[in-house]
């Protein structure tokens, strides 16, 4: 009767491991990280003296509120496999380039050159990234260059695909 007692013990021990293991499965992806912006700002953006962070100040969603309206910079809430975007709209007078940032790295880069015939340019890129904890994600435009700002135009979009 004692083994009996002590094997429907480690039944039930395992029982409890498996359960918690389906929990954390379950619960793992459960974080919700989904955030677009838009500059916001009337005109041109640009061109600035030094290379500069672009701060997207018309948040039109921030699940998670993992981007942050004040700084420009998308700090990620969990590790996992995030997906990104950023798009341009300038007028073609003059050059514009926009660099997606990882920290202290860029990324992916968006660019077009002036031009005396082209009175518009619109630009983009899109990149899955494995992040961490806290790392930091942001579009700076490079020194010299220009974006059209307004509520419609040059937009910074992101979200989470999977937990890791």
């Amino acid at each position: 009767m004692c083994k009996l007692l002590q094997e429907f013990g480690a039944m039930k021990e395992k029982q409890r491991v498996m359960e918690a293991k389906l929990l954390e499965n379950e619960n793992k992806g459960a974080t919700k990280v989904v955030f677009s912006t838009v500059l916001g700002e009337p005109g041109t953006v640009g061109p600035f003296d030094t290379d500069t962070t672009l701060i997207y100040k018309r948040v039109i969603l921030n699940v998670g509120n993992a981007y942050n309206q004040f700084t420009g910079t998308f700090t990620a809430p969990v590790a996992g496999v995030y997906y990104f975007t950023f798009f341009y709209h300038a007028g073609g007078y003059r050059e514009s380039k926009l660099l997606l940032y990882k920290n202290a790295d860029v990324v992916v880069m968006t660019h077009d050159h002036h031009s005396e015939s082209d009175t518009a340019d619109n630009g983009g890129n899109a990149v899955f990234l494995q992040l961490q904890q806290g790392d930091q994600l942001f579009v700076k435009i490079e020194a010299n260059t220009h974006v059209w700002g307004n509520d419609h135009h040059t937009t910074f979009s992101g979200f989470l695909v999977t937990e890791t």
